[in-house]
């Protein structure tokens, strides 16, 4: 039990992070975010590590998995010099939680980066798929309580309940997040024909077996089943495995030695967990963009914005570099840096545009023409907006659409504290001058880097009006806030694969040296292989589709008129591990109670082909070939199939390109 003393302390941080709460999201207001209302808790280290295990939840079901989780959290606090940051829950409101060891800059960087997330919560649609208005705290511990009376209840053994959860946890990935959440009918009829059950039918009649084999023999089995009943489903690959088998699974009775109905409690379970793996997916498949847009507003707030005070920001840079600078594919630093790319040639395509629109400037001469260090001259935003003193107030025009009016009134009166919140002063417009990308020290150059190509592209498609007689006449019509704009759009509607997709360009992956690495069979070690934006995409695609999981969907539930399961792998070049399937398959075939198949292809090596490929210090050429595994319930089987059996199933030319509007259709 947390002592007086403990309590004492968090309340004290509380009042002590009162103003900054408050004032980061009133920053973030005027800096045009539009978040859902955030809820701050400060809590200790012991709870800090279990809300980590726990997703960001207080509550939720009882199972070992949040243990073991909990016990890694802390093991990386206490070796590792792992330290608990930051850890926010989509809902309406939010909720966020501050550990009160943290530093007063720490908590600082905490509370901009959520209020950051509350934002893309609210308004990317991939989360509005789940609930537009979630209430995922009460809907967490419902679930829990659910389960929790199932393992208490005397005639279910715990045990079986937490092994059921297992087989599910198995397969949360295998949804179809690109649906909204539907729940299943309990009460859905399904209608299959199963010759055990004709048997169960025989028995209850006391039919004798003689009578059976004559009478009721395999050919007469068939012949009940019209077409119609025993023909394949689903119509179409489901790719929601934990919906098909909430609809047409059942368990395997070790007793009975055959597959009977799911108990009621199973069935809600499955549910219930189906549901939990919706809520998360939004989550999983946003990881870069939603950490690059909390770490791109923090930043602003925290360094541009003074957040953090001249004694504080020295620990905020180095908690900075520590989060971008962490080792592996960094979702926070390449979701940012492709965010501020995305402001970057915004704003230049803008401001291209009016320069082309100055007599004497073509597409052609534009390199020769433009004098890069005046355009960066004029764009430097006004002092009214750059470093506002009470000194000017008298000075300033109310009616300046880069001036809040009633911070103005308030600023004249002495009520605002210019000094320190500067910002206070400025409107949205007035905030997008004075954070202007194009003119910050590690955007300089990036304006005159501007290739003939996109050039050309601009003047094909601009339309002839608004000229300029001059440069500085141009740039005073450029409007600071496009990029801003853009970004929010952005937020809107895209994942992290389209957005990846539409905005890894060749000169992204340049300016931040991106390359892509392969394991050489024939040097038995990894290699960088290509810095091309293509091929650096799909590389990176591969490793946000389905959450980086294989893509595995439902073939048939009626696999060779046998009531197997048949799934299949959309093979994408890269191979499943065969050890994992099996141990997934053993984990279905609890899940659907019959012999359970899997299709996919493999990679096969010939040794003779891999000594040549050593010699020539080159790589060999695999032969794919197709693979069936199958278990049923007792022992695995292989059969390999000829290529032009799995032809199908070859994803290496995924449709990437789509419009996110497409993929939510």
């Amino acid at each position: 039990m947390r002592d007086r003393q403990s309590d004492i302390e968090m309340q004290r941080e509380a009042e002590r992070l009162e103003e900054a709460t408050d004032e980061a999201a009133n920053l973030a207001g005027k800096l045009g975010l539009d978040q859902f209302p955030v809820n701050y808790w400060v809590v200790d280290y012991d709870d800090m590590n279990e809300l980590i295990a726990y997703g960001g939840f207080q509550t939720r079901y009882p199972h070992w998995r949040w243990g073991m989780q909990y016990d890694r959290q802390q093991k990386q606090g206490q070796f590792l010099g792992g330290k608990a940051f930051e850890i926010v829950n989509n809902d309406n409101p939010a909720h966020a939680f501050l550990q009160v060891s943290n530093s007063l800059a720490d908590q600082k960087a905490v509370i901009t980066h959520v209020e950051a997330h509350s934002d893309f919560f609210a308004n990317n649609q991939w989360f509005g798929l789940f609930a537009e208005n979630p209430d995922a705290t009460a809907m967490l511990a419902r679930h829990a309580d659910t389960i929790r009376e199932y393992m208490q209840d005397p005639e279910i053994e715990r045990a079986a309940v937490e092994k059921w959860i297992d087989h599910i946890l198995c397969l949360e990935d295998n949804i179809d997040q690109h649906q909204p959440y539907e729940p299943v009918d309990a009460h859905q009829e399904v209608s299959e024909f199963d010759p055990e059950d004709i048997d169960d039918q025989l028995a209850d009649l006391s039919v004798s077996e003689e009578v059976r084999q004559q009478v009721f023999d395999d050919e007469w089995l068939e012949s009940q089943a019209d077409d119609d009943e025993v023909a394949s489903f689903p119509a179409e690959p489901e790719p929601d495995i934990l919906a098909f088998l909430r609809k047409h699974g059942r368990q395997y009775d070790d007793e009975a030695g055959k597959a009977v109905e799911m108990e009621e409690w199973q069935r809600e379970i499955l549910e219930v967990l189906r549901a939990e793996a919706y809520y998360f997916a939004p989550q999983k498949m946003t990881k870069v963009m939603n950490e690059g847009w909390a770490s791109y507003w923090e930043s602003l707030m925290m360094a541009d914005e003074n957040f953090a005070s001249a004694d504080e920001f020295l620990t905020y840079a180095d908690h900075m570099s520590q989060v971008l600078g962490s080792p592996g594919l960094n979702p926070y630093k390449l979701g940012l840096e492709l965010w501020q790319y995305v402001e970057n040639t915004t704003n230049r395509r803008h401001v291209v545009e009016h320069l082309l629109r100055v007599d004497g400037i073509t597409w052609r001469n534009f390199h020769d023409t433009v004098d890069f260090d005046l355009v960066q001259e004029v764009l430097e935003p006004a002092d009214l907006v750059a470093a506002p003193t009470e000194q000017e107030l008298s000075t300033v025009d109310p009616e300046d659409p880069r001036v809040d009016a009633d911070a103005l009134a308030a600023a004249q009166a002495g009520e605002l504290d210019l000094e320190t919140y500067p910002w206070k002063l400025l409107s949205y417009e007035g905030l997008a001058e004075r954070h202007y990308s194009l003119t910050k020290a590690q955007s300089r150059g990036f304006l005159s880097r501007v290739g003939q190509e996109e050039l050309e592209r601009v003047s094909r498609y601009m339309f002839e009006r608004d000229r300029y007689d001059s440069v500085e006449e141009a740039l005073a019509a450029v409007d600071y806030t496009v990029g801003w704009d853009r970004m929010r759009e952005v937020r809107e509607s895209h994942n992290d694969v389209t957005f990846i997709d539409e905005f890894l360009s060749q000169e992204f992956v340049d300016e931040h040296d991106y390359f892509t690495y392969e394991y050489m069979h024939a040097s038995d070690d990894y290699r960088a292989t290509s810095t091309d934006a293509a091929d650096v995409k799909k590389k990176m695609m591969l490793q946000f589709t389905n959450f980086g999981k294989p893509t595995i969907a439902v073939a048939d539930g009626n696999y060779d008129n046998r009531n197997e399961l048949l799934l299949e792998h959309q093979y994408n070049g890269v191979a499943l591990d065969i050890g994992q399937a099996q141990d997934t398959l053993e984990r279905v075939f609890e899940l659907w109670g019959r012999p359970v198949n899997l299709r996919t292809v493999v990679k096969r090596y010939d040794e003779h082909d891999v000594e040549v490929a050593r010699r020539r210090d080159s790589e060999p050429t695999p032969e794919e070939k197709g693979l069936e595994i199958r278990y049923d319930g007792m022992d695995f089987s292989e059969e390999e199939l000829d290529l032009e059996a799995v032809e199908h199933l070859a994803a290496t030319d995924v449709d990437y390109d789509t419009k996110p509007e497409e993929w939510l259709a």
